[in-house]
Formats: C-alpha cells, structure tokens, sequence
C-alpha cells in the first residue's frame, strides 16, 4: 500500500523519527521549566503562577534552539521572522494553557504545597506539549514539498541497457603477393 509521499511504514517510520527529536528537545524544555520554577520558588517570594510563567518563558527560548538546530533542522529555513512569530504566538498559547491548569490547582482547588505545585506544573507541560507538537510541525517547522521528477521524465525510470561487448575482431593478413617473373 502506497500514498502520496512514500509508503505507509515510511511515514510512521518518519513520525516515529520526529516525535522523538521532539521528545528529546522537549525533555530538555521541562527539565529547564522545572529547574527554573523550583528555583525561583525556593529563592524568591514570587506567587505560583508568576513563578512557572518565568520558568515556562526560559524553556520556550530553550526549546527553540533546540527545534530548528536539531528536532526541524531538515526542515524549511526560509522566512525565519515569520517563523520566530508563530512560535512565539503558538508557544504562549500554550504557557497559558500550561499555567491554566497551575492556576486553577493553585487558587481554584488551594492545592498550594511545593509537591502539588510541581505535580500540576507537570500536568499543565504534558497538556500543553499536545498542542505544541500540533501547532509547531503543522504551522511552525512546515516540511519541504517533495522534490517532483523533472518534466517529461518517466514515473519509474527504465535504466539503459548495459552496452554489449563485442570481441575484437582483427583483420585477416593480406595474402603475400607473387613474386614478378621476368
């Protein structure tokens, strides 16, 4: 079975390929966010919420340069400024709904505690890191089209036959000509 692009097992084969780059500069990106956030919670007297905001902007910037120079580096590189603003708009959706859920733990249910806040933190980066892939291979780090064959050119090109060798032929020696009689 074969679709437009490569067959089926190719492209699984590829997906497979991308959302482990993506895990990996992801991985990254919440070690970051949460070292950051732990930090600024243990040494500042910062709320919650602003907290993980911070920290969530710090993985952002991380998560970027991991993207384009490792997880999308295959990808187009043209129109980096409209690039660099998809992320940023699609990034922010997604603190907001990564702060959404620390949020409403935090001052909806009270779930205030260094351990709950880590625990929702968490929810909120998987919750958010759905999105986020959708988001960035779909409209960020678009794939490059297929390169098409050139015009006129056969689907499944025929290779030329080989040339055939032919033994040498060597010229059969001219007969001696008679001697003169005088």
């Amino acid at each position: 079975m074969s679709t437009q692009g490569g067959s089926v097992l190719e492209r699984v084969r590829g997906l497979v390929r991308e959302v482990a780059k993506f895990g990996a500069v992801g991985g990254l990106g919440v070690l970051v966010n949460l070292g950051v956030f732990n930090l600024i919670r243990h040494t500042t007297d910062l709320q919650v919420v602003r907290a993980s905001v911070i920290a969530t902007v710090v993985a952002i910037a991380t998560n970027y340069l991991g993207f384009r120079y490792y997880a999308y580096r295959d990808r187009a590189q043209n129109g980096r400024t409209r690039e660099m603003a998809l992320f940023a708009g699609f990034s922010a959706i997604g603190l907001v709904i990564e702060n959404g859920v620390l949020y409403t733990a935090t001052y909806g249910f009270g779930w205030d505690g260094p351990l709950a806040s880590n625990v929702f933190k968490f929810i909120g980066i998987g919750t958010a890191t759905v999105f986020r892939f959708w988001s960035y291979r779909t409209w960020v780090f678009k794939a490059l089209p297929p390169v098409a064959p050139p015009a006129g050119a056969a689907t499944d090109p025929v290779p030329d036959p080989a040339p055939v060798v032919r033994p040498e032929r060597r010229p059969e020696p001219l007969p001696e000509p008679e001697p003169a009689n005088n």
